[in-house]
């Protein structure tokens, strides 16, 4: 699969969007089974998944974002919540000289807590962004799809994340996914001990129930969900 748009320059001047889809993901851990991008690549996906169905301008992935959560891991690597703010700041006001005054950020990281405040404080003289999926859409896409695992025990490297990259690019999905469960229970103090005080192996979920079908389930449902987002931000295509 490729995470980059190839659009010419040519190509976006014809499209006219009036809307930019960021895609933010992540390089952490994500058990054995899957790579360090995998919130990239999921974020990615989804894009495409928007793209295909609505008139909107793909940009490139950020593929570095807040994982400190998962530090003790091998691999991963952060940037600081201050630097994906103004990185993200940077790309709003290149795309309001561009004529692109609306922008999506499509988040594959829980971690992100930041892009909540990013979309909070743009908006406060009228809606110019909106993060997506947000909770009610990945519990609709978890309905849709019939997913056995709900989304706070799915939390990584589980059901929901092994499904979609099960249908999207199986590449990365190596073996040993059915024998990975493992629930981390309610996990109180995530942000003060890390990932790491409530799995040994990264994953907290239920990969063994993942399929294919369950993943382009949950994609299909996605991209419906963003209508939603493209008609609060006065949007429609």
């Amino acid at each position: 699969m490729s995470l980059l748009p190839t659009a010419t320059s040519t190509d976006v001047q014809e499209q006219q969007a009036r809307v930019a889809v960021l895609p933010v993901g992540s390089f952490e851990q994500h058990g054995r089974h899957l790579p360090l991008i995998t919130d990239t690549a999921i974020a990615c996906i989804i894009s495409q998944e928007i793209v295909d169905a609505y008139r909107v301008h793909l940009l490139p992935p950020i593929t570095m974002s807040c994982s400190h959560e998962h530090a003790a891991f091998p691999g991963t690597v952060s940037i600081s919540a201050k630097t994906l703010y103004a990185v993200i700041d940077d790309i709003r006001a290149s795309l309001a000289r561009s004529g692109i005054h609306k922008l999506v950020i499509v988040n594959g990281h829980g971690g992100n807590y930041v892009l909540s405040n990013v979309v909070q404080e743009a908006n406060v003289d009228g809606p110019a962004v909106s993060l997506f999926p947000l909770g009610v859409d990945w519990d609709r896409a978890r309905d849709h799809g019939d997913l056995v695992s709900d989304r706070h025990a799915d939390m990584h490297g589980g059901e929901i994340e092994t499904s979609i990259l099960l249908h999207a690019a199986p590449e990365l999905v190596r073996d040993g996914f059915a024998d990975a469960d493992h629930d981390g229970g309610s996990r109180p103090f995530l942000l003060v001990q890390g990932t790491s005080a409530y799995t040994e192996t990264g994953v907290i979920g239920f990969p063994s129930h993942a399929t294919a079908d369950k993943g382009k389930a949950v994609l299909a449902s996605l991209a419906d969900s963003f209508a939603g987002h493209l008609e609060i931000l006065g949007l429609s295509d």
